[in-house]
């Protein structure tokens, strides 16, 4: 635990303490800012008032972009892996 880093992140209006591993601290920030960001647009374009309803909608909004990101990489796998196997037909062919 020595190697260990205690930290104090921020989100809405409230303080975590957290002791976390040095190198996880700049992206934990990183995500905590992202945070901040998305629920100062929502409570500037809506008016809602329940901090739990703005984290919920960043909740669904970073779950959203996580799991559109991996429906992307499986498009993409898809679409290599048909290119692989063309280009293999192709070699086979002229072996």
């Amino acid at each position: 635990m020595s190697n260990q880093l205690k930290i104090k992140l921020s989100i809405a209006n409230r303080v975590y303490p957290l002791t976390i591993n040095p190198k996880q601290e700049e992206g934990l920030r990183k995500a905590t800012k992202k945070i901040e960001d998305m629920i100062g647009q929502f409570e500037q374009n809506y008016s809602v008032r329940d901090k739990q309803d703005v984290l919920a909608m960043c909740a669904l909004q970073f779950a959203a972009q996580v799991e559109q990101k991996s429906i992307d990489k499986q498009y993409v796998n898809e679409e290599v892996h048909q290119k692989l196997e063309a280009l293999n037909d192709l070699l086979s062919k002229h072996i």
